[in-house]
């Protein structure tokens, strides 16, 4: 009994302290027993010195550490006292061996460990490309993107052998929400806007009926092969259709890392490159609706659910493009406001496309498209408004992000190569990469047949050759292949490793051997040097022409759309846009004009700015600015 009432007297004490938010004294639970005269036998239990924090400012002190003394007369008068000498004692010795010293240095790297690890491979994929560059026979034999394909695989092979760590590959969330948008900001707006629309009609037929007709002949062919139990006991057609939408779509990413490296000429460039960034929405919409159908059930799918799919594309396609125009348009108008501000220029430039981006995604629409045709909206207007330092700002910047991203990119297709999880099928392997050729091949032949009875400048078989080989795969299909739920696709694995072969083949054999065909074939390659300023006049002056002749004719081709919109544009967008807008604008030869004479005055004046004075043009002039400026005093003979 009077154990029981011991525990109970010390629990008691024990809440009290944790409630009052104070420390357990020796006079808290110094137990006087009853049963004892005036001398008792005192149970002293002094703190251990580890201290145990519960909740807020409560220090408890364990039992089955404390100091128990028993059978020690003591008087009324001394009990406090010794009790106290001896707590206070034993606690000094305590908290002076438990308190930590202040230490020179340490080592806290779980702190770091996220953006150590981002900075350590953006630097890594930095130095390889420096190193690829520093080797020309190696540059000009392989292209860059399979040179880092080769540094992930050697890396992961070096990780998983000496420390049995595997990276986690490249997730779908990583690649689509943070690597591939400045990749696609990059390319539209430094997109030729003028050739990309004078070729939309050919771009478009490419990107959306050929993205078509090879999913449905990949995936159709690839399930009746299968019918022969090649790849399995099971071989349903929505999953060979749902696999055949990801690896039949040509990649922007793969693309732009070959084909600049090639320089093909600028129609060959703007129709491979418009096909692989406009078939985004053809590839979004045929990839969601044969994975939706493969979670339904091939029995449970209605007609009202084809017709939804079919809807979706024009959902997906012209939502996407609008939002990207919209966002553009209000990046022009808010630069109108920043001539006080330079120096955050480029932040709005860089934010607001990459909002369009998310925007379109939150939507489930293209954000490639939106972030493609916000970057070809927004030059148009935002360089009329922000000065030269902020466009060098941002040439260079978006330039450097996009590299970037491309770099890491392949880096991390190499890395995810080595992997335990992977399901090798030879037989699907083969006749994916051969269904992938033989239908690029039909359908670029198809296709260029029915286009070049509308177009002046017939894509010839050399052409249509380089087409078909610069049909390339990358990350884009990678990303989705490993967005593909396995609980409701079960040959999810396999699609994983043959998609990672199928990019492989394309990038390394089509990419290394396609630079020296060009040069067997005589391929038109692109010049280098820039239009002279009589070419740009008498091209403009051209335009003019054409664009009466069609008036004449009555018909309405690309030079009298071209016409009809500068004329809406300057009446109804710049001056509302632009900050220096000049009502009347003058017609685009002159304009022309003005602006060449305007860049080789500036270029001039920089080259002799410690000889004439380079005062007149600051870093703060807006472009729009020193174009009117100079505009002026040139028309007008100064």
């Amino acid at each position: 009994m009077s154990f029981h009432f011991h525990l109970f007297i010390l629990a008691t004490l024990l809440t009290l302290t944790c409630t009052n938010g104070r420390s357990v004294s020796s006079a808290d639970i110094a137990v006087i027993n009853p049963q004892v005269g005036n001398k008792v036998n005192a149970l002293i239990i002094a703190p251990v010195p580890t201290e145990t924090t519960i909740g807020l400012d409560c220090v408890t002190t364990p039992i089955d550490g404390a100091s128990v003394v028993t059978n020690t007369p003591m008087s009324d008068e001394t009990e406090g006292h010794e009790v106290g000498n001896h707590y206070g004692h034993l606690n000094a010795n305590h908290k002076a061996e438990n308190v930590k010293r202040y230490r020179v240095a340490a080592i806290e790297f779980h702190r770091v460990e996220t953006p150590f690890i981002i900075a350590v491979w953006i630097l890594s994929a930095s130095l390889a490309k420096i190193g690829f560059h520093m080797a020309p026979q190696l540059n000009q034999m392989f292209p860059e993107s399979c040179l880092l394909i080769v540094v992930g695989v050697v890396i992961g092979l070096l990780l998983l052998l000496t420390t049995n760590i595997h990276i986690h590959p490249l997730t779908p969330d990583t690649f689509f929400l943070y690597m591939l948008p400045p990749i696609i900001l990059d390319a539209g707006y430094f997109m030729p806007n003028r050739l990309f629309f004078d070729h939309l009609g050919t771009i478009l037929l490419f990107a959306v009926i050929g993205t078509i007709f090879n999913t449905l002949s990949i995936g159709i062919s690839l399930w009746a092969v299968g019918q022969s139990g090649m790849f399995g006991p099971h071989c349903p057609l929505l999953e060979m259709l749902l696999f055949a939408a990801l690896i039949s779509a040509v990649d922007p990413v793969a693309v732009l890392a070959v084909f600049e490296e090639i320089h093909v000429n600028e129609i060959l460039y703007i129709v491979v490159f418009g096909e692989s960034l406009l078939n985004d929405a053809v590839t979004v919409v045929l990839y969601h609706m044969f994975e939706a159908y493969s979670e339904m059930g091939h029995n449970n799918v209605l007609y009202v659910d084809l017709l939804s799919g079919l809807a979706s594309f024009f959902v997906v396609a012209i939502g996407g493009t609008f939002i990207g125009v919209v966002w553009g348009f209000l990046t022009g108008f808010v630069t109108r406001f920043t001539n006080e501000v330079r120096v955050i220029e480029p932040i709005f430039i860089f934010v607001m496309a990459y909002l369009a981006y998310l925007n379109a995604e939150i939507f489930h629409m293209s954000g490639i498209l939106a972030i493609t045709f916000c970057g070809i909206t927004m030059k148009n207007y935002v360089e009329a408004n922000i000065s030269h330092k902020s466009h060098t700002t941002v040439k260079y910047a978006m330039k450097m992000l996009s590299s970037s991203s491309e770099t890491i990119i392949f880096m991390f297709l190499g890395i995810a190569t080595i992997s335990d999880t992977h399901v090798w099928n030879t037989a699907f392997v083969i006749l994916t990469i051969f269904f992938c050729s033989l239908y690029r091949t039909l359908g670029v032949i198809i296709l260029t047949a029915i286009v070049n009875h509308f177009r002046i400048y017939k894509l010839t078989t050399v052409d249509k050759f380089v087409m078909c080989y610069g049909g390339l795969r990358g990350a884009v299909a990678f990303a989705l292949v490993l967005l593909i739920d396995p609980k409701f696709v079960k040959l999810q694995p396999m699609f994983v490793t043959t998609t990672i072969a199928v990019i492989y083949f394309t990038v390394f054999f089509q990419g290394i051997t396609i630079k020296p065909l060009v040069k067997i074939l005589n391929v038109k390659t692109g010049e280098k040097k820039k239009p002279s300023m009589n070419e740009r006049i008498h091209e403009r002056l051209m335009d003019h022409v054409m664009a009466g002749v069609e008036d004449i004719l009555g018909r309405h081709g690309n030079h009298h759309v071209r016409d009809r919109f500068k004329r809406f544009d300057n009446r109804f967008i710049r001056p509302y846009i632009l900050r220096d807008h000049k009502q009347g604008a003058e017609p685009k030869i002159l304009e022309t004009y003005s602006k060449l004479a305007m860049k080789d005055a500036m270029e001039f004046m920089r080259r002799n700015a410690s000889t004439i004075g380079g005062g007149s043009i600051t870093g703060t002039d807006s472009m729009s600015a020193i174009f009117r400026n100079y505009t002026t005093g040139n028309l007008n003979g100064r």
